[in-house]
């Protein structure tokens, strides 16, 4: 069996011989059209990695064509990712993790798995959803556990995996900085309280070059109100050792304005998560904005 992109691949019933599924095939791994092949589902819109068995057959389009050259192969391929998405999804990131840390090839991994090397090139870099079995196999294969590589353990505090073999911590600048606050999400207000020094995540918006959360009136977080506090965020991933986290430094001041305080309830992208009556906002001025991140000496 051969194939070229934009052909269909049909899957019949091995009773009726009736169509069961069928496909676009939209990307190949192989420079002579052979299995496997990326499939856009007709019933779906999912793409997935297709292994064809017997009971399944290629449509060509128009007459039966040679394979296509590696640079034509190339440029679907990228094509291929840029619209149907190439980017490796959660068990990717760690086997990837897993087999760097291991510093083996994706050849040695897969023979001691017994499995195509192509396979696992592809379950590292997209999104899939391999069986039991062939995890089992990959985790004996890498030294770890079948729960580790199907994400086990996401309810524990990040930062338990293995340390990078060759990790460089990097000191950020400012533009970057800012660029990772303003993502909005949950970050960490540190102030002194009555009761000593205290941390307490919120959600947070950036406005005007400034953190701004919101609070309840007589709430602890309130009381960091014209304090010089802390407000940290960071993003740790468990799968790849890496991460980084942005550190601002400023003074708490309570938004008393009715216009800004309406500006921020408009530009808010969520609502807290810990409901209540969070009414009040407060903003953090940036007198100070440092950052670090845990990366490979090898992405340097």
């Amino acid at each position: 069996m051969y194939a070229h992109v934009g052909d269909r691949l049909v899957v019949d019933s091995p009773s009726t011989g009736v169509t069961r599924r069928d496909g676009e095939i939209v990307g190949l791994h192989h420079d002579d059209g052979t299995p496997p092949y990326d499939v856009r589902w007709s019933d779906t819109g999912d793409v997935t990695l297709v292994f064809p068995g017997p009971d399944a057959h290629v449509d060509q389009l128009g007459e039966p064509r040679r394979p296509m050259p590696q640079a034509t192969r190339t440029a679907d391929r990228t094509h291929h990712d840029s619209v149907y998405g190439g980017d490796a999804g959660d068990v990717g990131r760690r086997l990837a993790a897993a087999r760097h840390r291991k510093g083996l090839s994706i050849e040695a991994v897969a023979e001691r798995a017994r499995m195509a090397p192509g396979y696992l090139s592809y379950m590292e870099t997209h999104t899939a959803d391999p069986g039991s079995g062939t995890l089992v196999r990959l985790a004996d294969a890498l030294g770890t556990t079948y729960g580790a590589l199907q994400g086990g353990g996401t309810d524990r505090p990040p930062g338990r995996g293995s340390a990078l073999r060759d990790p460089h911590l990097l000191d950020l600048g400012e533009e970057e900085c800012r660029g990772l606050l303003a993502t909005h999400g949950v970050g960490r207000i540190a102030f002194t309280s009555e009761h000593g020094p205290a941390v307490f995540p919120v959600n947070y918006e950036v406005a005007d070059g400034a953190v701004a959360f919101r609070a309840a009136p007589g709430s602890a977080t309130a009381s960091a109100v014209d304090q010089r506090v802390a407000f940290e965020v960071d993003q740790v991933e468990d799968a790849m050792s890496q991460g980084w986290s942005v550190l601002v430094v400023g003074r708490c001041r309570a938004v008393t304005d009715p216009v800004e305080a309406k500006r921020l309830d408009e530009a808010a992208h969520t609502r807290p998560w810990a409901g209540g009556r969070r009414i009040d906002w407060l903003v953090v001025d940036m007198e100070r904005l440092t950052g670090r991140r845990v990366t490979s000496a090898a992405e340097l």
